[in-house]
Order: C-alpha cells, then sequence, then structure tokens
C-alpha cells in the first residue's frame, strides 16, 4: 500500500470530511490520495494561512479534528499564522507538511538548504504544537500518525504537526507489518477533586457575593449541559469569558455579561465587587483581568479550575493569590461539584443577584442617543440590529480588531447560536477563512463579520466561498482603516496617526468592487434607516452575499481600558460620584 493512500485512509476512518489544501511538488502525493479516498473531500484554498484557518473553524463547529496540508518550505510557513491561532485556543488541527527527500534533507550540515524548498519546519512549528515530527522512514508512519492524533485530542487540546518526506509519502508499505502507538492509560482524579470541594462549598458557604465565570475548557472537556444543570442548581450570577458567550442567551437572568479589558461596565462591576470567583475552564488570561492582574477580583477569594497545571502556576510569577487552585478536567470537575451541593443549603444573595441585574440594566453598551446618529452607521446599533435579525442557530464569526470587540459588546447572542473567532492569538484575516471552514462543518447559517483592514489580510479565499457557493452572509465594518489602532494613537502618542488610514500612507482598495470581482452578490448600508430592510435581504439570499456596512473612521471603542487602570475603571471615565455609587470593593488609587 503506498504510504499517501495509507494517510488519506486514516484521517477518513477518524471521520474528519474535509482537508484544506495548497498543492505543491512535495505534497501532491497526499493530495492525490485524498481525491481517491472515500470519505473525506479536498478544499483547495488560496494560502495556506487560510487553509490552516479554516481547518481551525471546522474543527471548532465539527468539535472533532480539523485538518490542513501544504508542501515543503514556503507552503508550510505559510500554515504558522493559523497554526498559533489553535494552539492559544487549545483547538485539535492535524496539520501534514510534505518535505523534500529525505535523501536531501540538511541534517547536521552546516549548510542552509540542500533540498529546493527545505525548511526545517519541526523547529519553527514545535514551540506552537503539541507535537511536532519529520517522518523520514514510511515504517514509522502508523505510529507517528497515531501518536499526533492522540495527543491533538487529549488533555488540554491542541494542534499537531507531521513533516513528511516526499520520498516516504510514494512509498509502499506493508500496513500490517507497522508498528502502532499505544498511549498511555489516563486516571481520572475525582478523589482529589473530592478533597479540594471541601475548600469550595466553604467558600461558598460564606460568600454574599459569588460570581461563576465559565471558559472555553467547558467546551472542549464537552460538559455544556453539565455546567447548565450546575448553574441552575447554584443561580449565582455569571460572567462569561469571550469564548463561553454563546453558552447562554444573553437575556438569561443569571448572565451578567462578559468582562475584561474590552468588555462592557456590567460584567465588570459584577466581577470587580464579587467576593468568590469560581473560574472554570478559563485561564484567565490578561485581557480578562486586565494588566495590573493583582487588581483583578481583589476583594474575592478565587477558585480556578484548569486542565493546565502551568495556567494554574502562572500566577505564582504574577504575585497573585489563587485560594483554590485545581487541576482538572473542566467534566470531571462540574460533574463532583454536581453531587456535591444536592443537599447543600441555598443561601440567600438575592440582593446581590438584583445589583448585578441592576448593573446589566443600566449600562448596555448601546446607548440610546447612537440611535440618533445621521451620518453613516453606528456598530453599536447595527450589531444590536443584526442580533435581533439574525437567524436562530446562526455561527456568528468575527475577525479581530474593532469589528470584533463591537461584536462581543454589542451582540445580543441567542439561545442555540455559536460565536467562535480566534480568541487569543486574533490576527486579522480569520474571519473569512474561518467562515470558510465553519460552512463546510455544518449547514447553520453562518454570519461572517469583518473589518476593511481583516478582510484583505485573506481576501483571496472569497474565491473559495464563491467556487462552493457556500452561503457564507459576509458583514463589513468599513471604518476605511485601523480604527482601533487609531483610537490607541489617540490615547499614546498624541492623535499622530501613522500607517492608519488612506491620510496616512494605508491603501484603500474599493472592496465592493473586489467583492464582485471575485463574483459575489454586494449591498452596501450606508444609514440607519436602511439596516433593517438591508439585513434582511442578506439573510434571504440563498447564496453567499457581501455587505459594506459604512462607519466613521473616527469610531471608537466604549467603553474601552486606559492601560494603568483596574478592568471596572474603563474610559470614558464615570463621574466619580457615579463610579464610587457602583463600588462594593473600595476602589483602586
Amino acid at each position: 500500500m503506498k504510504v499517501s493512500d495509507y494517510i488519506a485512509e486514516f484521517f477518513a476512518k477518524k471521520g474528519i470530511g474535509h482537508a484544506f489544501v495548497v498543492t505543491g511538488g512535495c505534497i501532491v502525493h497526499c493530495i492525490d490520495s485524498l481525491a481517491k479516498t472515500d470519505g473525506i473531500q479536498y478544499i483547495p484554498v488560496q494560502h495556506e494561512q487560510a487553509g490552516a484557518m479554516a481547518a481551525d473553524s471546522y474543527a471548532r463547529v465539527k468539535n472533532s479534528v480539523g485538518l490542513a496540508m501544504a508542501t515543503s518550505g514556503p507552503g508550510a510557513t505559510n500554515l504558522l499564522t493559523g497554526v498559533c491561532c489553535s494552539y492559544y485556543d487549545s483547538i485539535p488541527v492535524f496539520l501534514v507538511t510534505g518535505q523534500v527527500p529525505a535523501g536531501q534533507l540538511k541534517r547536521d550540515s552546516k549548510s542552509r538548504q540542500i533540498g529546493f524548498q527545505e525548511t526545517d519546519v519541526v523547529s519553527i512549528f514545535e514551540s506552537v504544537t503539541k507535537y511536532s515530527a519529520l517522518i523520514d522512514d514510511a515504517k514509522n508512519i502508523r505510529y507517528e500518525l497515531e501518536k499526533a492524533y492522540h495527543l491533538a485530542t487529549e488533555g488540554r487540546p491542541g494542534p499537531v504537526l507531521l513533516d513528511i518526506c516526499d520520498d516516504v509519502q510514494r512509498a509502499n508499505i506493508d500496513p500490517k507489518e507497522l508498528k502502532s502507538f499505544v498511549p498511555p492509560k489516563e486516571e481520572g482524579k475525582r478523589d482529589y477533586i473530592l478533597d479540594k470541594m471541601g475548600e469550595v462549598l466553604e467558600l461558598l458557604k460564606n460568600s454574599e457575593r459569588p460570581i461563576l465565570i465559565p471558559g472555553q475548557g467547558i467546551r472542549h472537556g464537552n460538559a455544556i449541559e453539565s455546567f447548565l444543570k450546575l448553574a441552575d442548581m447554584l443561580q449565582v450570577p455569571i460572567a462569561p469569558t469571550w469564548g463561553a458567550m454563546d453558552f447562554l442567551s444573553f437575556d438569561h437572568p443569571l448572565v451578567v455579561g462578559n468582562f475584561g479589558v474590552t468588555s462592557g461596565r456590567s460584567g465588570n462591576f459584577a466581577v470587580q465587587n464579587s467576593d468568590l470567583v469560581l473560574a472554570i475552564g478559563t485561564r484567565l488570561d490578561t485581557h480578562e483581568t486586565g494588566p495590573r492582574v493583582n487588581t483583578f477580583a481583589r476583594g474575592a477569594k478565587r477558585v480556578m479550575v484548569d486542565i493546565d497545571e502551568s495556567e494554574l502556576e502562572k500566577f505564582k510569577k504574577m504575585d497573585y493569590k489563587i485560594n483554590v487552585p485545581i487541576q482538572a478536567d473542566a467534566k470531571e470537575f462540574i460533574s463532583v461539584f454536581i453531587e456535591s451541593i444536592k443537599d447543600f443549603p441555598k443561601k440567600d444573595i438575592s440582593p446581590w443577584r438584583e445589583r448585578v441585574n441592576n448593573w446589566k440594566e443600566k449600562y448596555t453598551c448601546c446607548l440610546g442617543e447612537y440611535y440618533d446618529q445621521k451620518e453613516k452607521v453606528n456598530p453599536y446599533v447595527f450589531m444590536r440590529e443584526l442580533s435581533k435579525l439574525s437567524p436562530d442557530e446562526s455561527y456568528i464569526i468575527p475577525d479581530c480588531g474593532g469589528n470584533l470587540i463591537w461584536t462581543m459588546q454589542g451582540y445580543e447572542i441567542k439561545s442555540g447560536q455559536r460565536l467562535l473567532t480566534s480568541f487569543n492569538h486574533s490576527p486579522m484575516g480569520y474571519a473569512v477563512p474561518g467562515a470558510m471552514g465553519a460552512a463546510l462543518a455544518t449547514d447553520k447559517p453562518i454570519i461572517c463579520i469583518t473589518g476593511d483592514g481583516g478582510c484583505q489580510m485573506n481576501i483571496q479565499d472569497l474565491a473559495t466561498i464563491v467556487y462552493y457557493q457556500l452561503p457564507v452572509k459576509i458583514f463589513l465594518m468599513n471604518n476605511h482603516g485601523h480604527g482601533i489602532i487609531r483610537q490607541t494613537l489617540n490615547t499614546w502618542l498624541d492623535k499622530r496617526h501613522n500607517a492608519i488610514g488612506k491620510d496616512s500612507g494605508l491603501a484603500e482598495p474599493d472592496l465592493v468592487k473586489v467583492a464582485e470581482a471575485y463574483g459575489l452578490r454586494t449591498i452596501s448600508i450606508y444609514d440607519h434607516s436602511e439596516i433593517k430592510d438591508k439585513v434582511n435581504e442578506v439573510f434571504n439570499f440563498e447564496g453567499p452575499i457581501f455587505c459594506n456596512v459604512e462607519m466613521k473612521p473616527d469610531q471608537v471603542l466604549e467603553p474601552k481600558l486606559v492601560f494603568g487602570k483596574p478592568i471596572e475603571d474603563s474610559a470614558p471615565l464615570l463621574n466619580r460620584e457615579e463610579f464610587n455609587a457602583n463600588m462594593i470593593v473600595p476602589p483602586v488609587d
């Protein structure tokens, strides 16, 4: 059997329905084998970066493993940004790169390159993959495929890469003679969690203002249903991380809103005034805590559950205390938690819930006055209206930059909808290939939200969307430049605007004409009066469509933290009387 046929069959048997590929001299055998194998289809994308990002989104939507393939040298290195998306968000993606024949590898030679387009791919990728290996012997193919697949999906998931020499791909093997990989036995942590649960329950018993923070690790652990049961039993206010915003609808009575550097005031006031934080499946990164970590939930006891011990240990270096760190899988922890509180006496925290609900009602991100804007479209108004009009069970995929933050602040998620993006690496250019991968993974409606800057980064794969007639609805939040950086320059560099727009050297093509050149139906929204009819027109159109939403170049993000302040004190700053009235925990000087 040819090795490349064995590889294709391996992925097909794992249930991976699509592989995102860019062809090249050292990967043609694998792509040819995909073409001959039932149960898997290759999708030729226009850029390897887009292929890696599409595979990432595909894995998120299918709740399985994504697959991308590229040739040696530049083909492999072009994958890197997309692989980082998967690594930092813990997404299981399998990358297969072609390599020059084994006899042309430089190995220990001090020569920079021997084989044409040879690059030491493993060394480049090993810091952003769970496993990265060179396959220069056909006898190792089964062992390495099985090992890499196991590592991609076990524990904290993540991307893996096999760099396979061209002569290995075309070699013949007898599958019966191949060595297999036997994964180590996994031991549960039930006794360890039970031991920790005593501390958790003691803190919960004494808490007047608890807050529950779910993270994306709950989804990775297939524990959303269990979490919802736990939340219903606890009846504690919930401030989800961005990766968990779609667990519950925006209007759920326990949801106060997300929190962090670029989140609304309600979630930040709730977290910062709590006396107990129950964080499950989140690593509490600095975008959530703020850069001054020691100001985060400073009046609270902190329980943090994470499968990765290093995420718990990092706070020691920050001189920040997690009172009860628990290294455990979210599903196993939640299961024990549910059992432990069946007969646990509920404490009356209704005054706290009432205060949290008041914050949610008072500090909406879409102010009534925004609707009075006459010139162009206010993004907060647009997001609120888009969320009203979007179909149930939609997948919403924003990009990076202002459009992402407006989405996270202003889009009011419905029950059954899903919101995903590259949350931690957050590169411009994720949304278009992300929407492409999602559309191949599900038949549910796909809403792509991007900015003019991010759209340019992977605009070439509009061609792929049109070729396969993927019914993606693309909304371009067009502020004619890098708006979030404009706001940063206003704060940090005395409004010296460099490299952010047409007036400072950044070229600005007509993206509507570009979309039309790719074969997309286009539509534009110029003011608030057009939003409802034109958004409905977009959703009623059967195929892919590109909707340009015209905004002011100086449109700002509000609220947004100014560096140095704790997350409850975002700009524009509230007057001190109002701010202090919202603080139960003493404000930071």
